[in-house]
């Protein structure tokens, strides 16, 4: 039974940083693409960042670039985002995603399949 458990989220002042995890558990397999999404009060869920577990290629939404970066740790299965110089449009509900497909990295930001639970992040 594959899951993933985000963790890490708190309300920080504009111009903090934050990190987030993703702890999987139910697969051990790197050909999978994993993927950071966030969803405001009334807006649409919109693609964070993704990173393909096998080599480590990276991709993010223009409006993080240069703020936030997507990591991996392959011994502990965690993917991590480090969130810094946050703004109060950052403040979200923050999920982790996996997609079987490498070609869900890069920016199509679909064919996830399982989800966490989320974790809030709010920014003033």
């Amino acid at each position: 039974h594959v899951q993933l458990v985000e963790s890490g989220g708190g309300s920080v002042q504009a111009g903090g940083s934050l990190r987030l995890s993703c702890a999987a558990s139910g697969y051990t397999d790197r050909r999978y693409c994993m993927g950071w999404f966030r969803q405001a009060p009334g807006k649409e869920r919109e693609g964070v960042a993704t990173i393909y577990r096998l080599d480590g290629t990276t991709h993010y939404h223009d409006s993080v670039k240069g703020r936030f970066t997507i990591s991996q740790d392959n011994a502990e299965n965690t993917v991590y985002l480090q969130m810094n110089n946050l703004k109060p449009e950052d403040t979200a509900m923050y999920y982790c995603a996996r997609a079987q497909t490498r070609l869900a990295c890069g920016g199509t930001w679909s064919r996830f399949d399982v989800w966490g639970q989320g974790t809030q992040v709010t920014v003033s």
